[in-house]
Order: structure tokens, then C-alpha cells, then sequence
């Protein structure tokens, strides 16, 4: 952090679809579609067309204050989970009075969510401006921050895109209240850490927002083992820095050993290392002390799936799939065995799935094409099929190298496959995180230059 500021209340012009999704918090595919649907004031450069656009900070608030339902102003006033299920998942973060908004922009600048971000890849490090002093009655919104966290909670729980939607919007509303109340940015940083896994939310913009949120939530309360947790999980898959990870991660349970997000966690990413017997202990304890957790349960059928019992660990993601068919990661947790596994049509069926609860319309496109492709020609027609639809995508930056590369493997193109793990690697892509562990990936294990990939990536050397 560097020096301080006050909030800025200046009509800033914002130059690109970024910086005004910036502004609101969400990603550009949303605030186009406000433009479209409702009115949006985004103004465009003569003679750019669709392209070149532009618009106004006050504009914008103004359209956020006639647009959108105001912010609570006392706890009674927060709205039920019945009323918040009907409303629109992607309506603005933080809507309200121009005073509130002035608040909650200044805190989004903290967060590095406002357009002045500045995140410097190599160094792994988000500049911002300091936090303004807390008003002075922060201590009396205190409970209502509190009660605004919580809601989010209820909401983060449910890992679907529409409910981190939702999750953000609590968590940001409690920042609104109580600017010093550093578990609601904990809430927030745990949203963006996992909006990249359950929403479209690239890695570009879910980490350094999970990152900024995380480290103001320990400069908070450098004893919050939710805290240290929460900036362990972004500090190794956004940041590729295992050992500072594993710092924070060990200083969060020696704060609390009964959190269990931090087992949870601390279990995956050991999973990562090969440290498959201390994974499993960690999450059987994450279970211990939170046995409703479907998150803890698919992600014990996935270290299981990794350490080789995959007998028990299909039959725990089966019976998670039954029990709740609308939960992502059993899905995606079995596509990924039934891919690398060579069982086309069981993979086609539960990768439909997945692709549809996390509403990517890229990964439809890839099974759809895997479908017309193993109709007419068996598995490899459909990897064939799937890695022409990838390619499309590709070049609309619309997937990650990373997954043409597994397609590529599978299909035996070694020298292809190495290529796009490389042009994942210049991107910073975070499923690289899965090198060592990847069984779509097993036959590039003894090329050099992938063995020298795992370890540029922070994971430990291949044996």
C-alpha cells in the first residue's frame, strides 16, 4: 500500500469496456449487455463503430442510482434470500444514495477493482491507493456489517455463478458499512477466488481483485486465520508462490485449528505438491468439522481420484451427484477421470453438465462439437472434433490454451500439446497449477520440456 488519499469524486472518463466493467465490478460481457438492455450511458469514439467507447464516472453512478434497488440502510431493511432469488444475478454491486456510492467506489479502488489498478504481473504485486479512515460511527454499523457478511456467507456456500454474484454484492455492502471490517473482505476475496472455477470470470481479473481484498483483510487483523487462508489460496493459484502459501496457510491453522476452509484448502493444495497422504488427512479433518460441506466432499473424491483410489472416489462423487445434481465439482471431477480414462460417452454426459451449471458457453460449444464428433467416429473423432471447436475459440480468446493442449496430448500430438502448455505458461494460466497431476497430460511426463515447465510453475520436480 502506498500512501494515502481521499475518496475521489471526480468525473473521470473511463477509455474501454475494461475500465467500466472495472468501475461496476464486473466483467465486460455484463456491462455490455446493460448497455444494450438497460441504457447504459456508454458513449462511443466517432467513426470506431461497436469498438472504441468511452464514458463517464458520473454518468455511470447516476444511472446506478435511478436503475438499481438502493442499499439497506438498517438491518431490518435487508432484503429476504426469496426477494433477492427473483431478482437479475448480474444488477450492479452497490446501489444507493450518491453518498453511499462515493464510499463504495473509494473502497473498490482499494480492492484494485477501479480503473486506476495497477498489477505488475512478474512482481505479483496490486498498487493502490490507501483505505480512507473508517467514519466515525463505524463502530455502530458495525452489526449491521456483520449481518451483511453472513448473508453473504449463506450465499458463497452455494458456489453457483449466480449466488457469487449475489455473495459479492453482501460482502461489498458490509465494506459500505464498516470500511475496517475485515471479514467482509475476506468474503470478497473469497468470492473472486472461486468465481474463476464456478463462473467466466478469467484469471486476469479474479486474482488480483481476490488478492487485494485478501491482504487488506490481514492488514485488518493480521490474527484472522480466515484471513491468512483466504491470501494462501490466491498467493498459490494466482500467484504461483507455494512456499509464502504454505506459510500463510500453516499461520491460519495455528489461529484457529478448527477453521475448516483452511483444512479444506491447505488439503488441495498439497494435493498439487504430490503430498497425497498429508492431502488426505487435511480434508478428512476439513470433513470433520464441516460434514454438510458438499465443496469438502467433491474435493475428497478428487485427491482420492489423484492418489489412485478411484474405486472410492467415483462412488463418493456418484453419491454427491445424487444427492445435489445442481453441485458443479462432482461433474467437473468426473468428466476429467472419464476423459483421461479413455470413456467418451461417460465424459460427453457429465462435461454437458458441468459446462451448463457454470454457464460457459465456450465449454457447451467444445461438448456439442465432442458429440457430433463421437457420433459419427468414436473417441478420437470426438477429440478431433472438440480440438477444431478449441481452436475457434482460441483464436477469440475465448478458452485457454491449456485445454487444447490436453486434447492435443490425447491425441498423441506431442510437440502441439507442448506448444499451447507453453503460450498457457507466457498467460499465466492457473490450470497449469494441475501439471503434476494431469492424466491427460501423462504421456509429455519425460520430455524435458515439461518437466521443466512443472518447475517454473512452483510445483515440485517430476521424479
Amino acid at each position: 500500500m502506498q500512501g494515502t488519499s481521499q475518496p475521489q469524486t471526480a468525473n473521470l472518463r473511463l477509455d474501454s469496456w475494461k475500465e467500466i466493467a472495472a468501475f461496476f465490478g464486473r466483467d465486460e460481457r455484463t456491462v455490455k449487455r446493460w448497455e444494450k438492455d438497460r441504457a447504459l450511458p456508454v458513449r462511443r469514439y466517432p467513426g470506431s463503430g461497436r469498438g472504441g467507447v468511452f464514458a463517464y464516472t458520473e454518468e455511470l453512478s447516476s444511472w446506478l442510482e435511478g436503475r438499481a434497488p438502493r442499499v439497506v440502510d438498517s438491518i431490518a431493511e435487508v432484503v429476504s434470500p426469496q426477494e433477492e432469488i427473483q431478482r437479475s444475478p448480474d444488477r450492479p454491486l452497490l446501489p444507493g444514495k450518491r453518498s453511499i456510492w462515493l464510499v463504495a467506489a473509494t473502497v473498490m479502488a482499494a480492492l484494485a477493482l477501479a480503473a486506476g489498478l495497477r498489477y505488475e504481473r512478474g512482481r505479483g504485486k496490486t498498487e493502490v491507493s490507501a483505505m480512507p479512515a473508517a467514519p466515525e460511527d463505524a463502530v455502530s454499523r458495525r452489526p449491521q456489517a456483520e449481518e451483511l457478511y453472513l448473508e453473504g456467507r449463506y450465499y458463497w456456500n452455494k458456489r453457483t455463478p449466480e449466488s457469487l454474484n449475489m455473495a459479492v454484492d453482501y460482502f461489498t455492502q458490509a465494506i459500505v458499512k464498516d470500511p475496517n471490517y475485515a471479514r467482509a473482505y475476506v468474503g470478497l476475496a473469497d468470492c473472486y477466488n472461486l468465481m474463476r472455477e464456478y463462473s467466466v470470470l478469467p484469471d486476469s481479473e479474479a486474482y488480483p481483485r481476490a488478492t487485494e481484498a485478501a491482504r487488506r483483510a490481514v492488514e485488518l487483523d493480521d490474527n484472522s486465520a480466515e484471513a491468512h487462508a483466504s491470501l494462501a489460496f490466491v498467493t498459490f493459484y494466482g500467484n504461483w508462490d507455494a512456499p509464502d502459501a504454505e506459510r500463510h496457510f500453516q499461520r491460519a491453522l495455528a489461529l484457529n485449528p478448527s477453521y475448516a476452509n483452511a483444512h479444506h484448502w491447505y488439503a488441495t493444495f498439497l494435493m498439487t505438491q504430490g503430498r497425497f497422504p498429508e492431502a488426505l488427512g487435511e480434508i478428512g479433518r476439513a470433513q470433520q468439522l464441516d460434514p454438510a460441506s458438499p465443496a469438502i466432499v467433491a474435493d475428497k473424491g478428487l485427491i482420492l481420484l489423484l492418489a489412485g483410489q478411484t474405486d472410492s472416489a467415483v462412488e463418493l462423487l456418484k453419491q454427491l451427484e445424487a444427492s445435489d445434481p445442481e453441485f458443479l465439482s462432482p461433474h467437473r471431477y468426473l468428466a476429467e477421470f472419464y476423459l483421461s480414462s479413455r470413456r467418451g460417452r461417460d465424459f460427453l454426459a457429465e462435461a454437458e453438465k458441468a459446462a451448463a451449471l457454470s454457464h460457459d458457453d465456450a465449454a457447451i460449444g467444445v461438448v456439442k462439437a465432442g458429440e457430433r464428433g463421437f457420433a459419427g467416429g468414436g473417441e478420437r473423432a470426438m477429440l478431433q472434433s472438440m480440438l477444431q471447436e478449441q481452436k475457434k475459440l482460441l483464436a477469440e480468446n475465448r478458452i485457454a490454451p491449456y485445454q487444447l493442449a490436453r486434447t492435443c496430448a490425447l491425441l498423441g500430438a506431442r510437440q502441439d500439446a507442448l506448444g499451447y502448455l507453453q503460450r498457457a505458461y507466457q498467460g499465466r494460466n492457473s490450470d497449469l497449477i494441475s501439471l503434476r497431476n494431469d492424466a491427460t497430460l501423462r504421456g509429455l511426463r519425460t520430455d524435458a520440456s515439461f518437466r521443466e515447465l512443472v518447475i517454473k510453475v512452483g510445483l515440485p520436480a517430476l521424479n
